[in-house]
């Protein structure tokens, strides 16, 4: 994208935004319009017309994983949103997750990306305690990629092994078979608590007419096999049935709405409150690709709510900052990589966005008091690595970065990330990626993920690629164009979106509403493990 002729910050976040919204308006098309138009032949809802009837409509629906598959398989056809549209609605009142099989992408079939897409909404179920809510439409594994998705302990199977884990929490699951639900498929809805099932579309069998005839010699039709009137009435597998889709979903909403009510983990809430600046004001924050050092504190502001936010050892680590808030009522601890160049107490210059020694033992120390008061905590990544060099070596970077890096990993509250620009190398590990547990993880358009910037990447790689050669000026910067382009994409957020490495790309100024949908999820889960670090390094 040419960013050429964009002067001021707000206009690139806007670019950045239509065309988020462009390619999203692209992936909700799903598998196109003939395929939805096969559906409607059916008297049959679209993945996303079902979520939006089941949902409540004065309460907000966050999708998750809606670039999930996003340009990764575009020889088998594409796979719109990893087939399966997910995510975190209210239903009768309750905040639930919700995964609807979307059978106009490939029949529903399941690509690898869909299982772990699948995992991932079950994961969330888990850690949150939240009902799951199972939209069953889908013609099974995708056969021709199988050995990609059936027998690795985190493909297919550990769907059905995590239904038994649920249950055994006590975590409600409810499934409507509203089309096909085909081989191991058909085990996800009989280990819910209660399945539900439409006339004339929904089927659940192990084996369909098909290879039925082909193993045992049978002839049967698909309703005698596994239709609606033979696992309501025969089999008993089924424990509802009826004849239309509405019916079913307005079903759903009937028991969601006798759930009782949950324990709570307590975390603290007051009256909202509105952020001292206006939440689109966050748009003006960054410069042009995030090119220039801005002042996170001013992100903070347009978050929080207003007069809440008290920096704490504000003089001292000034690199990141860290401070107690409200969002939206509720109580969190912030941890913000600071993007302006700093001084510390010695006058030492220190550059925005990098972990310095004293940064990293205030943001550990914060981390922890935040798990003493029981305190959710938010990361605002924009960081593009650890201090490096002699004088940072020798005062012990790698003990301080560690010791950042143990109270992460082993912090017991609930953990939020954003995104916001870069987050390379070990910083990403340090401000909570998405290997360290974060409930919710979430990335800006203009974010960078990657090892190391793409200009440090291209030449390093240059360099190994052009070792004992000898090339033309020409050549070498033909070679590090085609090196930076194709290592500038990694690093897009599309790319880390399908690989569901961020769990949405989402508009800045939603920033506040998703922490605080975020936090009202965990705190359905009551339970809360002790605080242990182990060996610390001091």
């Amino acid at each position: 994208m040419n960013m050429n002729n964009i002067n001021s910050g707000e206009e690139w976040m806007k670019v950045l935004l239509a065309e988020k919204q462009k390619r999203l308006d692209k992936i909700k098309e799903g598998g196109g319009k003939k395929s939805i138009e096969k559906q409607k032949q059916k008297n049959k809802l679209t993945a996303r017309e079902r979520v939006d009837y089941l949902t409540d409509k004065e309460k907000p629906f966050v999708e998750i994983g809606a670039f999930a598959g996003y340009e990764m398989y575009d020889a088998q056809g594409g796979c719109p949103a990893g087939g399966t549209v997910a995510g975190i609605g209210y239903i009768s009142g309750r905040q639930c997750v919700i995964v609807a099989n979307d059978q106009t992408v490939k029949a529903g079939a399941w690509f690898p990306i869909t299982g772990k897409k699948n995992l991932r909404m079950q994961e969330i179920a888990m850690d949150n305690h939240l009902p799951i809510i199972y939209l069953v439409d889908s013609a099974g594994v995708y056969l021709p990629m199988q050995d990609e998705i059936f027998p690795d302990k985190e493909h297919f199977g550990r769907v059905f092994r995590n239904n038994a884990q649920m249950s055994a929490m006590g975590i409600t699951q409810i499934a409507a078979v509203l089309g096909a639900c085909v081989a191991g498929g058909a085990y996800l809805p009989i280990m819910s608590d209660e399945t539900l099932i439409a006339e004339g579309n929904g089927s659940i069998f192990l084996a369909g007419p098909h290879l039925v005839k082909a193993a045992i010699g049978e002839d049967i039709d698909v309703e005698t096999l596994g239709g609606a009137e033979t696992h309501n009435a025969i089999s008993g597998i089924a424990d509802y049935k009826y004849a239309t889709e509405h019916e079913c979903l307005d079903k759903i909403k009937t028991i969601i709405s006798k759930l009782g009510k949950p324990a709570l983990a307590g975390f603290n809430r007051a009256v909202p409150a509105a952020p001292l600046k206006n939440t689109v004001d966050i748009y003006k924050v960054m410069h042009v690709n995030n090119a220039k050092p801005y002042n996170v504190v001013d992100i903070i502001e347009c978050m929080v709510d207003a007069g809440t936010f008290s920096q704490f050892k504000e003089e001292y680590g000034k690199t990141i900052v860290c401070g107690y808030a409200r969002i939206d009522g509720w109580a969190a601890g912030i941890v913000a990589n600071q993007r302006l160049i700093v001084k510390n107490s010695k006058g030492e210059m220190q550059m925005g966005g990098v972990i310095y020694n004293d940064s990293a033992d205030k943001a550990a120390r914060f981390v922890l008091n935040c798990n003493q008061k029981k305190i959710p905590l938010v990361f605002l990544q924009d960081v593009t690595g650890f201090m490096v060099g002699s004088r940072s070596e020798q005062a012990g970077i790698i003990k301080d970065g560690a010791k950042l890096v143990n109270a992460v990993a082993n912090s017991v509250v609930p953990k939020f990330t954003i995104i916001t620009g870069n987050s390379y190398g070990a910083g990403n590990y340090a401000m909570c990626g998405k290997a360290y547990d974060p409930r919710f993880i979430y990335a800006w358009p203009g974010a960078k993920i990657a090892v190391m910037g793409g200009d440090q990447a291209a030449n390093t790689l240059l360099q190994i690629q052009l070792a004992g050669k000898e090339v033309s000026h020409d050549e070498q910067q033909q070679l590090l164009n085609e090196i930076k382009s194709r290592y500038d994409k990694q690093t897009s957020p599309y790319y880390a979106a399908a690989r569901l490495w961020v769990d949405d790309i989402i508009d800045p100024s939603d920033t506040r509403k998703l922490i605080s949908e975020g936090i009202a999820a965990a705190n359905h889960n009551p339970v809360i493990k002790e605080l242990k670090l182990g060996v610390f390094q001091v």
